[in-house]
């Protein structure tokens, strides 16, 4: 990645307003999947709360507010790792078209193959925050429903966009063969199934 294009700022550590202000920029980053990846933390600390409020609803309650506190963590950097793959994307992009055609094809092939991995990750533990939450609107303190329901219904919206982030990175590697692509599948209908599960209470 040159220096144009690595990201100089640490989205985990930067205020929300700030973030929400440069979302909203003439800046290529941060982008969808980092929005995404903000979400899902977002769902995670939500189900987090719900979970500590049902310690005298639901058995295990530490143990679930613990996980979701796991899930944030993880969560939360991928909005600096989708800002940094997308910039080696850009980066392959700027390769000059004249010099060497082939390696830049194959270069920009290769960086929208690795910024799918991000998003693919945003899937997975989105859909982890998902099932938590779920679990948490059904089982746990019901004062607290409503932040559990809101938690499974953003973590699925996050995976589904996130889902769709990455078919288009692959797309754009013209891997349409990628194993990738039926693990979204499977992962996106765990997803819609909590949000389901919470919308039917």
């Amino acid at each position: 990645m040159s220096a144009e294009t690595k990201p100089s700022r640490d989205y985990p550590q930067m205020s929300l307003g700030r973030f929400l202000e440069l979302v909203g920029s003439a800046e290529p980053d941060p982008g969808g999947g980092a929005v995404c990846a903000v979400a899902v933390a977002l769902s995670a600390a939500l189900a987090g709360m719900a979970a500590r409020f049902s310690e005298k609803h639901l058995d295990g309650s530490a143990e679930l507010a613990a996980r979701a506190e796991k899930l944030r963590e993880r969560a939360l950097p991928l909005a600096q790792a989708d800002a940094e793959a997308y910039g080696r994307v850009i980066s392959a992009y700027r390769m000059p078209r004249e010099e060497n055609p082939a390696r830049r094809k194959r270069e920009i092939r290769e960086a929208l193959s690795g910024a799918a991995d991000v998003p693919l990750e945003i899937v997975e533990i989105g859909a982890e925050v998902a099932d938590l939450a779920s679990h948490l609107a059904r089982s746990g303190n019901p004062n607290l429903k409503g932040d559990a329901v809101s938690a499974a219904l953003l973590a699925e919206a996050a995976v589904r966009a996130a889902a769709n982030l990455a078919e288009i990175n692959l797309s754009g590697a013209e891997a349409r063969d990628d194993a990738r692509l039926g693990q979204l599948g499977k992962i996106q209908m765990r997803a819609a199934a909590a949000r389901k599960s919470v919308l039917e209470d």
